[in-house]
């Protein structure tokens, strides 16, 4: 590692913050070392630091070095918007609006896939399909937690391809939480429901095979992005780019992606966003679609890839997105009740609000109330439990 040391006033964006003149703990940074993306990254360096230490090599800006050459440095994307979302409807009101939502797009999927899965030509309706992901996304964007809440009434045996919903859920909730704009957060929607829809093209013994798949099997897997990226060029109704922007989820940071290797920002946002969210879903699934980890293991897994499989800043982004128990996470309290968690705090990631559902005795609990812990200091999260370990249905939660 080159480390050299810039004053904050010098700083360009794609840089690598490696180290800052006082301690990380001082600092409102959540991660020790990150990509300079966005200004408020910049507006937080200003206001704590004078100088910082840029990882040259990790860094996207050659005028590190040689401050001619900035015009053949590779441009950086804005990963925030200006939109300033806040809720706009209560979580109890807003779940049973995006409840018919949910359940409308889970059958346009199921009509989708099945003439294809026959062999037969794409039968997508994609005025149809846009118009339902654009009225999934004015449910995020009124209230984000809704959707997060019925995505896990996702079945364990559901077809690989139905693992496209919670990317879909997954990617808007990011893009509101990025303060994207409205159109921006559709197209998102867009992208994670149709970027794997070629898998329907494939053999369902592969797609349903537990254990390793053979080299061969991986080669034909790998395929799906191609397939998906055809259905979407000749399907009418859908935003011209999307075809390309399904490319783009399998791509990786370090250039070990596919299908053609890209590297950093040649992937661009939405390509970042999705490569995020479909690997945390797939640490998720069930199998023998995915890993069935816990949230904080997958969340630990993307870590430990930061900044050379996912793009650093945005999956920090991600990170304080999701909370360290995200939204739909059931848990074990201190005071020995067990709970649902419906709200998070993005500046409090471990207090987040929770639903009750058993008492101390493990029997239902009478009052149901919601507890923020937060606001409630003596009470916190003793442990997260395992995923199906306390069943509860999201449209009754309220």
């Amino acid at each position: 590692m080159y480390k050299k040391s810039i004053a904050v006033a010098d700083l360009q964006f794609g840089m690598y913050i490696a180290e800052l003149d006082r301690p990380w703990t001082e600092t409102p940074f959540v991660f020790q070392g990150f990509f300079l993306q966005s200004e408020r990254q910049l507006q937080a360096l200003r206001e704590f630091c004078r100088q910082v230490f840029v990882d040259v090599g990790r860094s996207d800006v050659r005028s590190i070095i040689a401050p001619a050459a900035t015009p053949s440095a590779t441009p950086a994307f804005a990963i925030h918007g200006n939109a300033g979302y806040t809720p706009q409807t209560e979580l109890a009101h807003e779940i049973q609006a995006a409840g018919a939502l949910y359940s409308q797009t889970c059958k346009a999927l199921e009509e989708l896939v099945q003439p294809l899965e026959k062999g037969g030509a794409a039968s997508l309706d994609g005025r149809e399909v846009q118009r339902l992901v654009n009225a999934l996304a004015d449910s995020v964007i009124r209230n984000p937690d809704a959707l997060l809440l019925l995505s896990k009434l996702r079945e364990a045996q559901a077809p690989a391809h139905a693992r496209a919903l919670q990317v879909c859920v997954y990617m808007m909730v990011f893009g509101r939480f990025l303060q994207r704009e409205p159109d921006d957060i559709r197209l998102l929607g867009l992208l994670g429901l149709l970027q794997d829809v070629g898998k329907a093209r494939l053999p369902a013994p592969l797609l349903q095979k537990h254990g390793k798949l053979t080299a061969e099997e991986s080669e034909t897997l790998k395929r799906h992005v191609e397939l998906s990226a055809h259905i979407l060029d000749i399907t009418a109704g859908l935003p011209a780019k999307l075809g390309k922007l399904a490319l783009l989820h399998h791509e990786r940071q370090d250039g070990s992606g596919y299908p053609r290797g890209l590297r950093g920002y040649q992937i661009g946002l939405h390509g970042s966003i999705a490569a995020i969210c479909d690997a945390y879903d797939a640490l998720l699934a069930p199998p023998p679609y995915g890993e069935a980890q816990s949230p904080a293991d997958a969340i630990k897994q993307l870590v430990r890839e930061r900044g050379t499989v996912f793009h650093g800043p945005l999956l920090e982004q991600f990170i304080r997105c999701m909370g360290a128990f995200p939204v739909g996470s059931a848990v074990e309290l201190t005071s020995g009740d067990y709970g649902v968690v419906v709200g998070e705090h993005v500046s409090q990631r471990l207090k987040p609000k929770v639903r009750v559902l058993l008492d101390q005795a493990g029997k239902l609990a009478r009052s149901r109330q919601v507890i923020d812990l937060a606001t409630e200091p003596q009470i916190r999260i003793r442990r997260a439990l395992e995923q199906g370990q306390l069943a509860f249905d999201p449209r009754r939660l309220f």
